[in-house]
Formats: structure tokens, sequence, C-alpha cells
């Protein structure tokens, strides 16, 4: 091979790889030997990758001269973020962290190295990745693990069979909300991607990362919001761990920002984009591209039919794909990202900008405007927040499944149906409202503290994982729809529990009744997948009674042929949400709430599907942790019955007449650091 050709073939596979870049990966990434075309009867490969999660800086001594020297703010370790000096917990020294790219069934290998010196733990959620067969590796804390202790490390090992645009994050405390998060996407060989045909380019590049984000510490937000009347509201938007929102002061004449995230493309050609949100607090994020439309593909990694929009809106936990057609004049054009609800213009504002950029056009930032105003584009809209179905906006449940049916799912009444109720509840959650000292009926209204629940439920955090330590779950502390009261006035907090059978089809109908904000709640299940077969927004409150008697009286449609499959899923404030899911996947599993403040004081639950004898076998040596108790010999063995866990038929699924699931929490509970 000649110097010509070593040089083109260097040039070739830097574009391939898209290591000469601007974007979210960086070398590492891009020489990954697991991120490579994927070939249609080629052997699964084995992926390893290593992760060390530590606290950092945004523009730490890393960053030289950044953001007045531009170059300087893609230093390695550099995270100028939206230039807020603040303190970040990072993975490898990234924000967002290091990237996973690989094909479908091949096995990804994370160890994760737990360096806060802080002695937080840290366990890390797959999100997307349903870990059928490996629920062990699911990474959520205290449900199917314990947390990994400061200095120790903890190896994830799974198939990546699901495909699609996914995300890795902390699943333990807030750590997510403060940078630990990163891009994980499952190729399919182009030969079997249903969409194949729609785009010429499905780049490593391409992959975007929204966040909101604080201007200091999530921990100390949050204990401000709750304990007094903290701001809990995001100052901006970050995409792939960029953007502006400081200015500083140029040290000779000028004033500058960090830089945004940089976009490349060719004229003429088409691009897959894969957008995933790690959305924080109540901030749908609206994406828009300047002078371009865009064609919805994919969502939570599940195709449906192509449709042309002009934006849509994302929710905390979701992923969408959208081709892009790079057919205007060659220039460069604004990526906005816009936040609503508690990001909207009635308090901060929160947005963001990146740069699409095609090649031949100068390094400039658009001319266009800038601002939040500028940012909220109109036109037909995919997957709107809080508003009814018309013509200009489309709800997810409108969408059209490429993937095959399920019979299961279209037989007309599934197995078991749950009814989850969901609003803030205006009660003394003791954790916050002490009920003699400063109830929250005698303090002032900036000070109350409404509790996100289901069905006046919060989740306690279990004592130990029950997925692996089944034995180590008091009964008492365990709710079903046989330990019920009246939690509408009193604080009520359990292991929140519903127990299917194996292959049951089951059916959710989720409501948010909406009567204390105008919000929304992105409903998160790990361990399956949804078909979403019904979504309404009725008016601006609702209750669950209601939406009980709609359904008796056959008002509430549902899709059971070709319906969206997706894993996370916006409720609308004032409506409801159903969605129906096979209960293949032995375990035990956590749905939630995927807006950070509300899962962290208890918005969630615990599926177990099937029972304890037909989960997965524990792998070897797998950490346990949990209460000591008296009666504990020297070597510490256990010998609670796991009678406390089994399956029982007076906890089996509950119908649509049944009542609530409820239980009252003694008031002698102690405030404790949440880790789910």
């Amino acid at each position: 091979m000649g110097t010509m050709d070593v040089y083109i073939h260097i040039l070739l596979l830097c574009v391939l790889l898209t290591s000469c870049m601007a974007g979210i990966i960086d070398q590492e990434d891009a020489s990954h030997p697991c991120n490579r075309p994927c070939q249609d009867g080629a052997a699964p490969m084995t992926c390893k990758y290593d992760f060390t999660v530590e606290w950092y800086y945004v523009l730490s001594k890393a960053c030289y001269d950044c953001p007045f020297n531009k170059t300087d703010c893609d230093r390695p370790h550099c995270v100028a973020a939206d230039g807020t000096k603040r303190a970040i917990s990072v993975v490898n020294r990234r924000l967002p962290g290091p990237g996973i790219f690989v094909c479908l069934n091949d096995t990804v290998e994370v160890t994760v190295r737990n360096k806060l010196f802080s002695s937080d733990g840290i366990t890390v959620h797959w999100h997307g990745v349903f870990q059928t067969g490996t629920p062990y590796m699911d990474g959520v804390s205290m449900v199917t693990q314990c947390p990994i202790p400061s200095h120790s490390k903890f190896t994830y090992r799974f198939k990546a069979g699901n495909k699609g645009t996914h995300f890795w994050h902390a699943h333990s405390g807030v750590q997510r909300a403060d940078g630990v998060f990163g891009p994980l996407v499952v190729r399919l060989p182009r030969t079997i991607d249903p969409h194949s045909a729609l785009y010429d380019e499905d780049l490593t590049e391409h992959t975007i990362l929204v966040t909101d984000w604080l201007g200091d510490l999530t921990v100390s937000r949050f204990v401000a919001h709750h304990h007094r009347d903290g701001d809990n509201k995001p100052q901006s938007i970050l995409i792939n761990g960029k953007g502006a929102y400081q200015l500083y002061g140029n040290k000779t004449t000028n004033e500058t920002f960090t830089p945004y995230a940089v976009f490349n493309v060719d004229k003429g050609r088409r691009y897959r984009f894969r957008v995933a949100s790690n959305g924080i607090l109540n901030c749908p994020i609206q994406i828009s591209v300047d002078d371009h439309n865009i064609t919805m593909i994919t969502s939570d990694g599940r195709p449906f039919e192509p449709i042309e929009v002009e934006t849509f809106i994302i929710f905390a936990g979701e992923r969408f794909d959208f081709v892009l057609n790079a057919r205007q004049a060659v220039g460069n054009y604004w990526l906005r990202a816009a936040g609503l609800a508690d990001c909207d213009s009635s308090f901060k504002g929160a947005h963001q900008l990146a740069i699409l950029r095609y090649r031949g056009s100068a390094e400039d930032e658009p001319l266009e405007e800038k601002g939040y105003n500028a940012s909220i584009r109109t036109g037909k809209l995919l997957n709107p927040w809080n508003r009814k179905k018309d013509d200009m906006n489309v709800p997810v449940v409108d969408l059209v499944n490429t993937d095959p049916n399920n019979a299961a799912i279209s037989k007309p009444n599934a197995d078991v149906k749950f009814y989850i109720g969901m609003d803030f509840n205006k009660i003394d959650n003791l954790y916050f409202h002490d009920p003699t000292y400063y109830p929250v009926s005698a303090i002032e209204y900036n000070k109350h503290l409404y509790t996100p629940q289901f069905n006046h439920i919060s989740i306690e955090v279990p004592p130990a994982p029950p997925l692996s330590q089944l034995d180590d779950i008091p009964m008492e502390r365990v709710c079903n729809h046989t330990t019920h009261t009246d939690c509408t006035t009193r604080f009520c907090e359990c292991i929140y529990l519903l127990k299917v059978k194996l292959g049951d089809v089951v059916e959710l109908v989720l409501v948010d009744e909406g009567f204390a904000f105008n919000a929304n709640h992105p409903i998160h299940l790990h361990g399956h997948a949804f078909w979403v077969v019904a979504l309404q927004k009725i008016s601006e409150s609702i209750t669950l009674d209601k939406v009980k008697e709609m359904d008796r009286n056959g008002q509430i449609r549902r899709t059971l042929t070709n319906a969206i499959r997706k894993d996370t899923v916006t409720v609308p404030d004032g409506g409801f949400t159903v969605i129906r899911f096979v209960a293949d996947n032995p375990g035990i599993w956590f749905m939630h709430c995927h807006i950070e403040y509300h899962v962290e004081i208890g918005m969630g639950l615990v599926f177990q599907v099937g029972e304890p004898e037909q989960f997965p076998p524990k792998p070897k040596n797998f950490p346990k942790c949990g209460d000591r108790k008296e009666e504990d010999d020297d070597t510490g063995a256990n010998t609670t019955s796991c009678r406390v866990w089994g399956y029982s038929s007076s906890v089996r699924g509950v119908s649509a007449t049944d009542s609530l699931i409820v239980f009252v929490a003694p008031v002698t509970v102690l405030v404790s650091t949440f880790t789910v």
C-alpha cells in the first residue's frame, strides 16, 4: 500500500469512526472494536468497558484557557458544560460519559469502579436493555443489587438483546442528575433494519443526549426544595454535555460563551439522528432543526411507520430516532432544544442550541435568533405535552408499530389489570413535614411539599435487594390490596409490590389526576417493553374513579393491533395512558416516574414476575447488604424465611373493581437517603 493509499485509508477510517468530528464521542469511543458496521450472520462480540466514577468540576484545570480559547474546551478531561462552574459526578472525566455502541446480541461487559471519595454508593442502569435472563444486571440500587461501595468495583455483564437507541445512567441517589449518564446504542444490520432505505448514514457522532441542567449540585437543590422553599427550576439544557449559558468577559475586548455541540452533514445525504433524554426535573424538551423538517422513525428502540414533522417533544427517559435530509443551502443551522413545563419562559426559559453544519460552510454560528421564544417551533408536533390530540399534535398512541403483532396483546381483556392513580398529594410526608411541629397545614404555601405518589403510596426502599435477598425482606413492610386504609389524609409508605404470574398479559391504566399542578409523569418500566394501547388528555384534572367509570362504560378505546411499543411514556395531566405488557421476564422489576425528584421521594413500585424459583439463578459471589439482625450468627447467616416474599394468591393481581393498595407507615420512620 502506497503512502497516498495509507493517507486515504486513514481519512476514510476517521470519517467512518467520526473521531475527527465534533460530537458526543472521543477517540476511545470511535476506536472501540465493537463500534463497527453490523453484518447479518456475523458472530457477536464481547465488548468490554471500564467506567471510573468520581467527583469532578466544570472548567477544571484540564480546560486551560477555555472558553476564551475554544480549542482548549476540547482537551481531554475538559468538561465545559454550559459554563457554570460547579461540582459534578462523571464517568472517566467525561460529560456525557463513555459511549457504548454495539451490534444486536453482542455481550456487554462494564467494570464500574467507584471512586466517589464521599463514600456514596453507585449503581448503573442500562436504560432500554431488558436484561432477559440477567435481572441482577439491571442496576437498580436496593432492588436488583446492593450499591457498589466507594473504592470498590462491580462488573456488569449482559446481552445487548434489545435493538435501538438507549442510554445508561446512575440509578442511585441523584447522581445521574450531576452527570453520570451516557449513550448506549444497539444497532441492527442494515439488511434487517426496516427503515434502512430512508437514510444514507447512521453515524455515531449523530447520537444526541439532552438533559436539563442545574447551576449547582443536585443534592443541595433537592434538600433546599424539600425542606424549605428552594428553587427546583433548571437554568439551562445541555446537548451532548455542551452549551452556552454563562457569559465570560474576554481577556481583551470581547465576551464569549462555552462552545455548542456541532453536527456535520454533507449536502444531499440523509442522516439518521438518535436522541435520548436524561431529563432530571419536570422539563419536557422540544427538539427542532431550523429550515428542516424531520422524519420520525423509532421510539425507545422500536420502529413505527415514518411520520414527517416540524418538531417533537421528548420526555425524561424517552428516545426518538429521526432522519434529516440535508438538502438545504450549504450553511449553518440551529438545532434547538427548548424546555417546557418547569423550564418554560414563565420560569427561567431553559433552552439550548447546537449547530447543524454543512461541510463547506464557514465555522460560524448561524445568524438566526438564539432566544427561548425562537426555540419554540410551530407546526406538526409529535408527542405533545398536556395537549389534546388534533391535526398538528400527534400523541405516540397514534404511531403505527412496524414490528410483528403479538397475539397475546390483541385479546380484548388482559389477564391482570391494575389502576394506578397519580398526583401531588397534600399530606404530611414524614420526611419533610413533622405533623406536630411543622405540618403542611400550618406553614406558608411556598414551603408546602406536595408528595408525588402512586395510589397515595410512597415506595419504601427495601432494606436489602429483594431480587437477590428475598429472605431479608420483612413481610410487614410489603403492601398489597389486603393491607389498605385511608391514605388520602396520612402519609403511607411501604415496599409497594404488584405480583403477576409468568406469562400474564398485564394492563396498567395510568391516570394523572392533575389537581395540584399542570405537570406530567413520564413512566418507565424496567425489564419489559409495553404496548401503548390508549392515551388521552380529558381535561385540566380528572379523578381515578371517573376513569374507572369511563372504562366500565366502554369509553376508553384501545388500539390492540400495531400499537406502538415503548418502555417510557408520559401520562398527560388530567388524562390517562393505558399500557399492556407480557410478563415474560421473571424477576423483580422497578416501575417509576423518571423525574428525579419524584422517584427520589418514592414515586414508584415493583413488579414481581413469577415465583422466586422461576427467577434466573443468582450469580456466584453476588454481593449482599442489608440490616444486621441480632439473631444472625457469627458468620452473618440470615435465618429469615423466604416466605416473606413468596408468591401468594392473596396478593395476586388487582382487577378493575378492586380497592387501592395501601399501607400506613408508622410515624417513627427515620429520614434516610433514598437510593432508588
